[in-house]
């Protein structure tokens, strides 16, 4: 009786090239739903390898999701259809049988954010109270119940706050767009690291704001450089994610944090301190906003925890300036929906935002190491928690070329093109969204594409002139 045999290249691992090459057969239908594996001695022999490299691709295989191992009984392909709350098929609708999009810093799929939000949603809507506030008008910075419960929230994260202070917003790129407009008039200036997160980029276009690049490095911005451009071309604000830049990883050291405090009260220009790219407190450094309270608008997004689709955050904001802030609500929207801040709040309330949150963070980690795996022999930065790798082509490749070949073979990324801020250079580089691919099978097989890619790049085309 003849077995399953997949064509094996020799390259890397020989036990990851089996669960790649098992993995791929699954998505393309080669091997369907409930259709058992060949035993594991029977396959070894049939390669050429041991048992215990079929047993450790069968093990992989089934961690991210493909396979089920029935005791006694052997191993079956699982139904694709189906989700379980760890590994489950669920994605932004970006995803297909054709493409792995990882362009996109979306948290990782699973059926939970879902079924979180439906409980959120039941528990709000048998509250006659609750339904009484989601369906009226309410003050342009949200409810103070509200406040208070994401206070509380924030705090047990490690990032104090005060109710009084927080503005209830519609999440990270609203806060952004809110500040911009509360802050600056068109015609005037913001400064951002020379690549910096593309929604800056574009609220500032929309609204007439210039932006002003500012050199980086692995220590984050360069306090000195950004004197010189403050001198040259005088700014009113200056946008940064300190704990994990928006796309290079890079965090702000301690040092520079303060320096660049001393420089904001020196020049007299404000701080937006964007962190909705959420990190566990071990990993953060001390928050600007706690460094230089009266001059930092600190952005806090529940996109990146709970699921997209919960346009809910908050601005921590100086008393100074909330007047203005609330006015730019009230022109924007009038207020921030309560309907969406009352079922964000009942998730935190119901202790599921916690337990997703911890889910969120144990599977950042499997996945970080899944690209440290693949992608390990190339100049990549990231971090265990976040979102993303940054990766730094080697001499020869080119960044667009590299993006439209991986196109072509199923998968999306970002150059660092899009990430320019102003007339800065692009360098050649690309973001790697890791976290969403719509489970770890998928993951490993656009990294092991990402892979080959970078082994045997395609020749770039060209014409003489």
């Amino acid at each position: 009786m003849t077995i399953w045999v997949p064509k094996l290249r020799g390259v890397g691992p020989r036990y990851r090239e089996l669960a790649d090459a098992i993995a791929s057969a699954i998505e393309r239908g080669e091997l369907a739903s409930g259709v058992k594996l060949p035993p594991q001695r029977r396959l070894a022999d049939a390669l050429g390898v041991t048992v215990g490299t079929v047993t450790r691709a069968y093990r992989e295989v089934e961690t991210q999701g493909f396979v089920d191992a029935r005791v006694g009984s052997g191993t079956y392909v699982r139904s694709q259809d189906g989700a379980t709350f760890a590994f489950g098929n669920v994605g932004s609708g970006r995803e297909s049988a054709d493409m792995i999009d990882l362009s996109l810093a979306l948290p990782s799929p699973t059926p939970e954010r879902a079924s979180g939000m439906a409980r959120a949603l039941a528990t709000v809507a048998s509250d006659s109270a609750a339904m009484d506030h989601a369906s009226d008008y309410q003050p342009e910075g949200g409810l103070v119940a509200h406040r208070e419960r994401i206070t509380h929230w924030m705090e047990s994260l490690g990032l104090a706050v005060d109710a009084d202070e927080l503005i209830i917003n519609q999440g990270g790129m609203n806060g952004i767009f809110l500040t911009l407009s509360a802050l600056l008039g068109s015609g005037e200036r913001v400064a951002a690291e020379a690549l910096s997160y593309p929604g800056l980029i574009s609220v500032a276009q929309q609204l007439g704001v210039r932006t002003v690049p500012v050199a980086f490095d692995a220590e984050g911005i360069d306090i000195e450089a950004l004197a010189r451009s403050h001198e040259r071309q005088p700014f009113a604000a200056l946008y940064l994610m300190p704990e994990h830049h928006n796309p290079t990883t890079v965090q702000l050291t301690e040092a520079r944090r303060r320096a660049l405090v001393d420089l904001a009260r020196e020049r007299d220009f404000w701080l937006i301190e964007d962190g909705v790219l959420y990190m566990p407190p071990e990993a953060r450094g001390t928050p600007l906003y706690q460094l230089a309270p009266e001059r930092t608008i600190y952005l806090f997004s529940m996109a990146k925890i709970l699921g997209g689709g919960i346009r809910s955050g908050v601005m921590r904001v100086p008393a100074t300036i909330r007047d203005r802030v609330t006015s730019a609500v009230q022109n924007l929207s009038w207020m921030p929906p309560p309907i969406v801040a009352s079922a964000a709040c009942q998730w935190i309330a119901s202790g599921d935002a916690d337990r997703l949150l911890h889910w969120q963070m144990d599977e950042l980690n499997a996945r970080q190491a899944m690209a440290r795996d693949y992608l390990g022999d190339y100049a990549i930065a990231a971090h265990p928690c976040g979102l993303y790798v940054w990766l730094e082509l080697p001499e020869g490749h080119r960044a667009t070329a590299l993006v439209d070949q991986l196109a072509t073979r199923g998968v999306r990324v970002t150059s660092a093109e899009a990430f320019c801020v102003g007339a800065t250079a692009a360098p050649q580089a690309i973001r790697i969204c890791i976290s969403a691919a719509s489970n770890r099978g998928r993951l490993a097989n656009a990294l092991s594409r990402i892979r080959a890619a970078l082994d045997d790049p395609a020749p770039v085309p060209w014409q003489t002139v």
